[in-house]
């Protein structure tokens, strides 16, 4: 059985990170360099970094910035932002990314997500999801960091990417995100009992309740998380712990 992870996100907009609510109104946070130095210490199972302008800039991710990230980080470390073809993906590769996100691409280009499993592994292709509910209670994939609906249904796609070589998915509710609401549990489990590869849980965490939740009722494998780490005293070690404590196998 694989040990459920717990991985802190940053978001890199314009010089530094940031954060939001439900994709909108996004403080400054700190230095990436810094906070990466910080979960360095924290024992974290893995780190991802997002960079949420380079998609609507039209720009390729910022390779020397992530070569930099990269050397200061000793965690496994996921990259996304920007990532348009296969040679992004090998550049950031190169310069030491451990596995490539990929958000507005997968739903333009699905072929990339297959080129990316199939050059590097299913393991470094990861599909990033952004979900927004429907009037009608359904679930619609939205792309430009939640600025564009799709008219795509979130599970059906996320079965496409998994049928593409993804190697896992992660989930994020729009309209959950940055609230520390808790996450959407009936979000979580549509995409997690329509896939066989695991889905990281993203948007909405506020306590660790809500990320047992996510595990044991909603079936996601990961979660990741923002505001609780950035805006609270919660860490990610006291978040095993108390997953521990939950029967949750993590790593310690």
């Amino acid at each position: 059985m694989l040990k459920v992870r717990v991985i802190p996100t940053l978001l890199f907009k314009n010089f530094g990170l940031v954060k939001g609510v439900r994709f909108d109104s996004w403080r400054r946070t700190g230095s990436a360099m810094q906070t990466i130095k910080v979960y360095n210490l924290r024992e974290v199972d893995e780190l991802l970094f997002l960079d949420i302008s380079a998609t609507g800039e039209r720009r390729p991710p910022d390779f020397a910035m992530i070569d930099e990230i990269a050397d200061e980080c000793f965690v496994p470390l996921g990259v996304g932002g920007g990532v348009a073809t296969i040679e992004d993906a090998r550049r950031l590769l190169l310069v030491g990314a451990d596995k490539i996100v990929v958000n507005t691409a997968a739903v333009q280009t699905p072929e990339l997500v297959s080129a990316i499993a199939g050059q590097f592994g299913s393991q470094c292709a990861v599909v990033s999801i952004d979900a927004k509910q429907k009037p009608d209670g359904s679930y619609e994939v939205y792309t430009h960091s939640g600025t564009q609906p799709t008219g795509l249904e979130v599970a059906a796609f996320a079965k496409k990417m998994a049928t593409c070589g993804a190697g896992e998915i992660i989930l994020t509710s729009i309209d959950r995100d940055g609230t520390m609401d808790g996450y959407d549990i009936l979000l979580i489990k549509s995409v997690a009992s329509a896939v066989g590869i695991p889905v990281i849980a993203s948007g909405g965490a506020g306590s660790y309740e809500h990320m047992a939740e996510a595990i044991l009722a909603g079936g996601a494998s990961a979660v990741s998380a923002a505001s609780i780490f950035h805006f609270t005293e919660a860490t990610p070690l006291e978040a095993k712990r108390y997953l521990k404590e939950r029967g949750i196998a993590v790593r310690l």
